[in-house]
């Protein structure tokens, strides 16, 4: 039940980010929620055969243990699953918003304001540019430039309803 109510708050996040930024040039749109669980493997189970999403991509430690799953949800939106630990409790960690030049977006939110991390990259999970601005809360917005390689942009491209 917990799992569905931070289902229906990451979609209400990400249904009021694709309206602000709507009329944003740099910013693509939503593209991830970015959940900490405390078992990725059950969330990954409920997720793929309850909600019907499909695995995009994963990550795992030397022991084989995922570490972070990419779950589909669409053809450009996706759930991220990560371990919860001490320093990143069970909930909503982040959002990630698909961005066009991750270095544009960057000066455009130090522009208006917002403390924002240089890009870096490619990521060795999922082979994005990535950078991230923290809210006035403290919520991070993860910005990712998705290039060809990125394992996104490969999910996307191969993305059959």
């Amino acid at each position: 039940m917990r799992g569905l109510a931070l289902f229906v708050a990451g979609i209400a996040v990400g249904l009021a980010v694709q309206t602000a930024v709507a009329q944003n040039e740099v910013v693509v749109g939503l593209n991830h929620v970015g959940l900490s669980v405390p078992s990725i493997p059950e969330a990954a189970a409920f997720y793929t055969q309850k909600m019907g999403f499909r695995e995009a991509f994963r990550n795992t430690n030397d022991q084989g243990q995922p570490t972070a799953i990419y779950l589909q949800m669409s053809r450009n939106t996706f759930l991220e699953l990560q371990q919860s630990n001490a320093q990143r409790p069970a909930g909503i960690n982040h959002y990630g918003l698909q961005v066009e030049n991750a270095r544009a977006a960057v000066a455009m939110f130090r522009q208006r304001g917002a403390t924002a991390t240089d890009p870096t990259g490619p990521s060795g999970f999922s082979k994005a540019i990535l950078a991230n601005v923290t809210d006035l809360n403290g919520l991070r917005i993860e910005l990712s430039e998705l290039g060809p390689d990125s394992l996104q942009r490969k999910a996307m491209a191969s993305w059959k309803p």
